[in-house]
Parts: structure tokens; C-alpha cells; sequence
């Protein structure tokens, strides 16, 4: 099929990218001329494995080109996707639609008879109908459906989740663009159950109840950590022993210091102004925001604590900067939330990161950035993981300590074992690993308190 897809960023290049793959001719369309000029040379604007590679064979194949000329391309297009970004509103937390809108008034009179319009963008219960709307209006006499198509890639890993994914979901209105939305993706061989075929608003309201859902996930077994910590229990274990039910399931449940990267943050926000909107109280997403963004408050006071109480002129080396590894992506990072307070509470800051150190901008000006986990560490008091990148794994821990003038390491990701950490001269303090590592709790009399309070409830 002829397909175009409207917006570079990451979900539009990625989806471009992949509907070539799968032998559609796709054109990704964005009104700057020098990024489109960039990506036909294959240059990627953020770090996603794989990409870069696929992105040049599709090209050479001539199955996948870049314009910024949308007339040129979306009169020929069966298909035409929308792929554009929508970020919070500072105002009131809500999804900022105007690039969304912006989009279908640009289209309005160029869709050819019968085009699919197909929303991936993440968008609010209700927007396809004004979608609809916009677009009837500036042309009355157009022949075309509108879909909703959501994504559900995740950074780091978008390609295997495009061309294998746990499901596709196509929200459609009518016989006509259910069948014809489902061809897109026929190429994939998909399993029948895979695909779910529901009502547009069913489709708009699944992607944010995922996200909210998983969310919801990570905030709970963050305060199962927590609880962890005081009657001296270790959240691996018991995290492992809750992954194991088939009901639950293993996935999001690692404690750390709190989601992040551009879709929980602003999907969760969105999601609770969403059903505010609608007079739907959004109690658990309230409270999941709330235990969220005071995660990473406590987390500065973990590694305070662990440094003595104070980090007044403390070296702290950090490493991991990006909201979780294999990506650049530093938005709504609570490794960079983490390194603010510190640097708020006195505190020297040298960090390093495999992918992040590119975007300056989005660092705090007084961070220093480091060329490698050891150069990080030479003379710090304190060494904080932030970021659970497998290649720290690998790091020699012992070089480490010695490149140190303290021995307290504070692992946010428990990335390392307690065990192996001690044996290289580190004073440990993990999340939630009580008996096996907290090493900011004092297990006798956290049980001790825990016993009395069982016994006078």
C-alpha cells in the first residue's frame, strides 16, 4: 500500500521505518527540510538500536523516502498516519493536541477517496471524533475514515515491538476501515487473537489505561521496597515470588527510583485530566503521580542518609543518566531529578552515561560530565547507580573503590549484589534488599517496631 506518515519524531520514524520493512511504500513526512535531508543519509536524531541500519536499506530499497512537500504525498497516500507528538500542557498536566489538529486541518483537502486517516499519536478518549470533525468541515464532500492505531513501542527495544508485537489494537467505525486498516498489517502474519479489532474511543482509552496500569505497577512495588527495607524482607525475593503468578507477571516489577522518559509522566497526567474531563474520579493514577514524583525526593534522601546524613560538599558520581538504558532519552529522568537535589543540597556531581551525555542542555549546569564510570568515580565519597545500563554489570568494582576516596555505593537499580559489592570493599545500600543489603535500615529494631505494631492492630 501507499502510505504516508505524518511527523519524524520517534514514533513517526519508527513506523515509517517499519511499515517499508514489511513492503508498504512509505513516505515520512515533516516540514523540515534539513532533518528530512539528514534521515535520508540514514543520520538518526536519537539513539534506537537497529534503526539507522533499517532506515538505509528501506531508502536504497526505495520503499521508504523523506519529504517535507505534503501535498506531493498524501493526495497519492491509501493511508495516511498521524504520528506527531503530544506533550503536557505545563497549564493543567492535560495532552497538548494542537500538533495533532494542526495535522488534520493540513490534510483536509489533499486525502484522496477513501483514505484511512490513522491516529498513532497518543491521544485523549474523544479526539478521533473531532479529527472527524475538522476535517469534514474544511471538506464537506471527502470520503475518508478515521482509525486509531496507538503504539506500544518501547524505547530501546521499538523495532522488535513493531514486528513482533503482543498486540495491535485498530479502533475503526465502519466495515470499510476495518478491513482495510487490518491489510496494513497483514504482512506482519500476525496470530488472529493478536489483533484486536474494537471501537475507536475503546482503542483512544487503551493505550493510556496500559500505561496508567503499568504505572500503577512500578509505583506499588517501589512501596513494597519500601516495606521491604523496614521488617528486614528483600523485594527480590518478593518480587520474584509475586512475578511468578501468571495473573501478575514478572515485568515492572523492579523496584527503583521512580518511572520516567516521555510517555508514563505525561500518559499518567494525561490520562487523570482525561477522566477529570469526563467526571471520573482518577483516585489510583492520582495517587501513582503523587508516589512518583515524591520517589525521587526520597531517593536523594536515601543517598544522603548512606553518605552520613549530609551531602554539603560530598563528590557524588553518578552513573546512568537517561530514564532507563538503551536510549538517549533524558526527558522526565529521575537519574537527572536525582542529580538536581543533590547538587541543591551541596553536593558535587560527576557523572557518566553510555547514551545521555549528548543533550547538555536537558543537564544541570553545575554537573560535571565524565568520560567513563571509572573517570566518574576517581575521588568521589559516594558512587550512586542511577540507571540499570547492563554494561555496568561488567564493571571492575574493585578499580572502582580504588579510584574512590569513600566506600559507600548507593545501587538505585540493584544492579549489583550486596555480596559482591562488600567483597570489593563497598559499604552497600540497595532498594528494598533488607536483610541483603538496605544498609540504611536498622533491621532489629525495624522488626522489632514491626512486631509491636502487628500486635496492637
Amino acid at each position: 500500500m501507499r502510505l504516508a506518515v505524518l511527523g519524524a519524531g520517534y514514533v513517526g520514524l519508527v513506523t515509517s521505518t517499519c511499515l517499508a520493512e514489511i513492503g508498504h511504500s512509505v513516505a515520512c513526512i515533516d516540514l523540515d527540510e534539513q532533518k528530512m535531508a539528514r534521515l535520508s543519509r540514514g543520520e538518526i536524531p536519537f539513539h534506537e538500536r537497529g534503526l539507522s541500519e533499517l532506515v538505509m536499506a528501506n531508502v536504497q530499497a526505495g520503499r521508504l523516502r523523506f519529504s517535507s512537500r505534503l501535498d506531493a504525498v498524501v493526495a497519492d497516500a491509501e493511508a495516511v498516519f498521524i504520528a506527531v507528538g503530544t506533550p503536557t500542557l505545563e497549564a493543567d498536566g492535560r495532552a497538548d493536541l494542537s500538533q495533532v489538529y494542526a495535522a488534520a486541518r493540513s490534510i483536509a483537502r489533499l486525502v484522496s477517496s477513501g483514505a484511512l486517516i490513522i491516529v498513532k499519536s497518543t491521544v485523549p478518549v474523544g479526539t478521533g471524533d473531532e479529527i472527524e470533525r475538522i476535517i469534514r468541515t474544511a471538506n464537506p464532500v471527502a470520503d475518508f475514515d478515521v482509525v486509531s492505531n496507538p503504539e506500544f513501542l518501547r524505547e530501546g527495544a521499538a523495532i522488535d515491538d513493531f514486528m513482533h508485537p503482543d498486540r495491535v489494537v485498530i479502533g475503526v467505525e465502519s466495515e470499510r476501515a476495518r478491513a482495510r486498516a487490518s491489510a496494513i498489517y497483514a504482512p506482519l502474519k500476525l496470530a488472529p487473537e493478536t489483533t484486536l479489532l474494537v471501537s475507536r474511543r475503546s482503542s483512544e482509552l487503551t493505550k493510556y489505561a496500559a500505561n496508567g496500569f503499568l504505572a500503577i505497577k512500578l509505583s506499588y512495588i517501589n512501596e513494597i521496597a519500601d516495606f521491604c527495607e523496614t521488617v528486614g524482607a528483600d523485594i527480590e525475593d518478593v518480587a520474584r515470588g509475586v512475578g511468578l503468578d501468571r495473573r501478575i507477571g514478572a515485568a515492572f516489577l523492579r523496584p527503583g527510583p521512580g518511572y520516567g522518559g516521555s510517555c508514563l509522566p505525561k500518559d499518567t497526567l494525561a490520562l487523570a485530566r482525561s477522566a477529570e474531563d469526563h467526571g471520573i474520579a482518577s483516585r489510583m493514577i492520582d495517587a501513582t503521580i503523587v508516589v512518583n514524583n515524591s520517589r525521587r525526593r526520597m531517593m536523594v534522601q536515601r543517598i544522603a542518609d548512606a553518605a552520613g546524613g549530609d551531602l554539603e560538599n560530598k563528590m557524588v558520581a553518578v552513573l546512568g543518566l537517561t530514564f532507563k538504558a538503551n536510549t538517549d532519552d533524558l526527558r522526565e529522568s529521575p537519574a537527572v531529578d536525582i542529580v538536581r537535589g543533590m547538587l541543591q543540597r551541596g553536593a558535587r556531581v560527576r557523572a557518566f552515561d553510555p547514551a545521555g551525555m549528548a543533550e547538555r542542555k536537558l543537564l544541570p549546569p553545575d554537573l560535571v560530565c565524565a568520560s567513563s564510570a571509572y573517570d566518574a568515580a576517581e575521588k568521589a565519597d559516594v558512587l550512586v547507580i542511577a540507571t540499570e545500563w547492563p554494561e555496568f554489570r561488567s564493571l571492575d568494582l574493585p578499580r572502582l573503590r580504588r579510584a574512590m576516596n569513600g566506600t559507600v555505593m548507593v545501587d538505585l537499580r540493584n544492579l549489583f549484589s550486596a555480596k559482591a559489592a562488600s567483597g570489593s570493599g563497598f559499604i552497600y545500600h540497595g532498594v528494598g534488599r533488607g536483610a541483603n543489603g538496605a544498609g540504611v535500615v536498622d533491621r532489629k529494631h525495624a522488626v522489632t517496631r514491626f512486631e509491636t505494631a502487628a500486635a496492637t492492630s
